[in-house]
């Protein structure tokens, strides 16, 4: 167990480390609790180190990282924040306020490249037997090339949709996952924007 006035100590060590990236000297937290000589701090410190809360040095900012503080910042770095797009532009996802909606963070476990990856919401029931239902949300790269059996993000003659990618003998078509929706053979244009490499759905 540690005193109100240890906690107070360890709490504002934490915030500090959170905040900063490292440990506060003595004299800033002199200065944050309002006393004069180092003993008093040194007294909570030591009691501290003692009870196995921290560890420290006799360097100016000795004290080392908490456990909790490494424990919420690996999960930070463990977690990438991508853009949710509305709508994506011929020239591939476009990364302005006109087209972000919002942004998710997703752990890197879910992401195969997490530079380039963006999120878009699928509309729609062409997907249903592969698994994507209308609402949910797939998250696809821009850097990974589509092959044969890719289910990609494109651009169609003017009109964004998720499909599975065809290639064979120079023909290229996108399958729907539905047999009530016809397979797209694109009659003007057609650009893939991003392989999907993951599938969110919200309950």
């Amino acid at each position: 167990m540690i005193t109100e006035k240890q906690q107070a100590v360890l709490q504002f060590i934490e915030d500090y480390q959170l905040q900063f990236g490292k440990s506060p000297t003595l004299r800033e937290m002199r200065e944050n609790f309002g006393v004069s000589s180092d003993n008093s701090i040194l007294k909570h410190l030591n009691a501290l180190q003692e009870k196995g809360y921290l560890k420290k040095d006799d360097t100016p900012r000795g004290i080392g990282l908490l456990q909790k503080v490494k424990d919420k910042l690996e999960a930070v770095s463990n977690v990438t924040r991508i853009p949710l797009l509305g709508t994506i532009p011929a020239g591939g996802p476009v990364l302005s306020d006109e087209h972000v909606l919002d942004y998710f963070e997703v752990g890197n476990d879910l992401l195969k490249r997490p530079q380039g990856s963006f999120a878009l919401r699928v509309s729609g029931l062409s997907m249903i037997n592969a698994g994507i239902l209308e609402g949910d949300f797939v998250i696809a790269n821009q850097a990974v090339k589509a092959k044969d059996g890719d289910i990609v993000v494109a651009l169609v003659d003017g009109k964004n949709t998720v499909k599975r990618y065809r290639s064979k003998d120079g023909r290229v078509w996108l399958q729907a996952e539905n047999p009530e929706y016809n397979d797209i053979d694109p009659t003007e244009f057609l650009e893939i924007q991003g392989v999907v490499t993951a599938v969110i759905r919200m309950y």
